[in-house]
């Protein structure tokens, strides 16, 4: 007996049932054996500050909640294809009631908690959450978090102070601006930050020939009669430095170092706190589909992005990507699997990023920017590590002390 072939309509029919089948298939692998709900809470912690110098600098009142918001968008996109489904739930407070208002998120089911504020109240929400929870960093970028004081249940996608200070200081070098004239502010988070500097230096050959400290006298930042008063006081501040090729300006309690460029007594470009600034993100990245991205930041906002509402996008992003792969929302499931070789996630930053496995510190670029373009982004090239170039910044994990994370 002889088989007639297929005609047109009949060869179109079998390769769309094949297509078809296909597709069933990899819906099905996909697809999660049950739907998984996935509540998601962000902790902001608000703490009285003096008004910044720069009116472009004024805090948001939606700030992080803003970018967990879109990243909750984002997430729900997919989730709702696998049949997932993504909640958020965000709640300010005081430093007196971070802990009960982080008890209060975790008791409604918010067992993924986003924590903006400082290191000390992060560490003190975590120590609360215990295994019940697991807490994501969006903003302290104190280098004890990912060391001595590492917790296994604290994830950190904010960067370091360490992995900050490195960018700047690889783009420094890459420059050969090797002799830093290093002005440390008299604020705690300053003197961290001027250390975070230091240990560049020693790390990647430069070499601090001077340092200084401006006090911090308190008093009108933005007052006329304050910019004459810097405008006076900075050039006689830089006078007689010893020979320099960049100022280093440690100021995290932005004081100071905004008014350095333009005043200083020898004409030399500022890095770290002005002029050159290293952040996680910025308004001004346009790369790597960031201005589609930020497009719809500002859709949803009205405004521009900040680094905060960046990096709670990235956890929200971070849980997202964890769930979707695992099939489930329980911390422990999640944190294996972010720590693990299998995560990845494209963060509009030209590659994907990860975490590291000894202190749970996300392994990403540095921008650096003038606040009008990105500039450069580190690690620069020619920096070379046996894992990762991202491993050149921050604490490696010879380096680092933490043990929570070990096996």
């Amino acid at each position: 007996m002889s088989l007639r072939p297929l005609s047109r309509i009949g060869v179109l029919c079998t390769l769309f049932a094949v297509c078809l089948a296909g597709c069933i298939a990899v819906a099905g692998a996909l697809s999660p054996a049950r739907a998984v709900e996935v509540k998601v809470g962000v902790l902001r912690i608000d703490y009285p500050v003096l008004v910044p110098v720069s009116r472009y600098d004024l805090t948001p009142d939606d700030l992080g909640f803003a970018g967990a918001r879109l990243g909750t968008e984002d997430n729900q996109t997919t989730g709702s294809f696998l049949g997932n489904d993504f909640s958020l739930e965000t709640l300010a407070v005081t430093p007196d009631d971070a802990v009960a208002a982080a008890r209060e998120l975790i008791g409604k089911g918010n067992r993924l908690l986003v924590v903006l504020g400082n290191g000390e109240d992060i560490l003190r929400v975590a120590d609360a959450a215990g295994e019940e929870a697991l807490v994501f960093n969006a903003s302290a970028p104190d280098d004890v978090l990912r060391d001595s004081e590492c917790r296994p249940n604290l994830i950190h996608v904010a960067p370091s102070r360490a992995m900050l200070a490195d960018a700047v200081a690889q783009f420094l070098i890459w420059k050969k601006w090797n002799r830093w004239f290093l002005i440390e502010g008299s604020n705690p988070d300053d003197k961290k930050l001027g250390e975070a500097y230091r240990r560049s230096a020693a790390k990647f050959g430069a070499k601090i020939v001077e340092e200084r400290v401006f006090e911090d006298t308190g008093g009108s930042r933005r007052s006329d009669s304050g910019m004459v008063l810097v405008q006076r006081q900075i050039p006689v501040f830089t006078q007689d430095a010893a020979e320099h090729d960049v100022i280093v300006a440690a100021d995290e309690s932005d004081v100071f170092a905004l008014y350095l460029p333009f005043h200083s007594w020898e004409p030399r470009p500022v890095a770290g706190s002005a002029g050159l600034r290293p952040v996680s993100f910025d308004p001004t990245t346009e790369a790597w589909g960031a201005t589609q991205f930020q497009r719809r930041f500002e859709k949803l906002t009205g405004r521009y992005i900040h680094p905060e509402d960046y990096n709670a996008w990235l956890a929200s992003r971070v849980i997202g990507e964890a769930v979707t792969r695992t099939s489930s929302a329980e911390p422990q499931a999640l944190k294996d699997y972010l720590l693990s070789d299998a995560f990845e996630l494209a963060a509009f930053k030209g590659q994907k990023v990860t975490f590291r496995p000894w202190n749970g510190q996300l392994r990403q670029p540095v921008l650096l920017t003038d606040s009008k373009i990105t500039v450069s982004v580190s690690p620069q090239e020619g920096f070379l590590h046996q894992r990762s170039p991202l491993d050149t910044m921050g604490l490696d994990e010879p380096e680092s002390a933490c043990k929570a994370f070990d096996s």
